[in-house]
């Protein structure tokens, strides 16, 4: 399962940039309702852990470009807070505050959707591209939610896996105007945003090496050799990470300021 439909360097798509608030700033602006001052975390930028306190500055901003989609995306998936379905494999807590580009103001109501593979590399609807035989039922994995007044989406998952060719990521998009359906998934509206979310290589190593995720014997793609990522760091989506417990089987917490281009 290689993203062969994407290409090597990330293109920017018109005046469609996100901004995305660095560091330190973007977890105080994104989780400070979850992290506290004495919480370790993974510095975005080298992965390494300290005791990082909330900024209480303004973020500040810096432009950066979209995204590719990859070839594993589904339309029409559930609107829900948490997309784990029955998968196995440590807590992955993912908060991601939504602003508008040219103000830094939140934006509500929009459609942040997320997919990423399992344990084993697999994604859903695709299941056996990455070598390993599981069940496959279109829909685990994926999901969105709507921000709320603050801009903040709250979605609960796994650490993703692994598969052959690219860096572990989660895949991302934000959308507005969006039409709820009864089945409990959506239709309609704009896409504002595509892009990727990345995690520090420290962080990766330490889950890698416990169960379930050593059972994936597929050779890993490390952050620095991915194709995709462009080692801009926050800027180029990788996540400020804090650890929930004392050791990597307790799961972490991720979070970034996202800011589109909404006008």
């Amino acid at each position: 399962m290689t993203d062969t439909s994407e290409p090597s360097q990330a293109t920017p798509i018109g005046r469609r940039s996100v901004l995305i608030a660095s560091g330190a700033t973007a977890a105080a602006l994104a989780v400070a309702a979850t992290v506290t001052p004495e919480a370790p975390t993974a510095d975005a930028d080298t992965g390494n852990t300290g005791n990082t306190a909330p900024v209480a500055a303004a973020a500040v901003c810096t432009l950066t470009r979209e995204m590719t989609e990859g070839p594993y995306y589904l339309d029409g998936q559930f609107v829900r807070s948490n997309i784990r379905e029955n998968k196995t494999g440590i807590p992955f807590q993912l908060t991601l505050t939504v602003v508008d580009d040219d103000t830094c103001a939140p934006l509500n109501n929009a459609l942040v959707e997320i997919w990423h593979a399992d344990v084993l590399g697999e994604y859903s609807g695709f299941v056996g591209e990455n070598g390993h035989n599981e069940p496959d039922n279109g829909t685990f994995l994926r999901g969105g939610v709507l921000t709320d007044s603050s801009g903040v989406a709250r979605i609960t998952t796994v650490y993703p896996g692994w598969y052959r060719g690219r860096c572990i990521h989660i895949h991302l998009k934000v959308h507005v105007n969006v039409r709820l359906t009864a089945d409990g998934s959506f239709t309609g509206g704009q896409e504002l945003f595509t892009g990727q979310l990345y995690f520090a290589e420290s962080v990766t190593r330490a889950v890698a090496a416990i169960a379930p995720y050593r059972s994936n014997t597929v050779p890993r793609t490390t952050l620095a050799q991915d194709s995709i990522y462009d080692g801009g760091g926050a800027a180029s989506g990788l996540l400020t990470l804090t650890a929930l417990g004392s050791s990597p089987s307790a799961g972490y917490a991720g979070s970034l300021t996202v800011g589109v281009e909404s006008s």
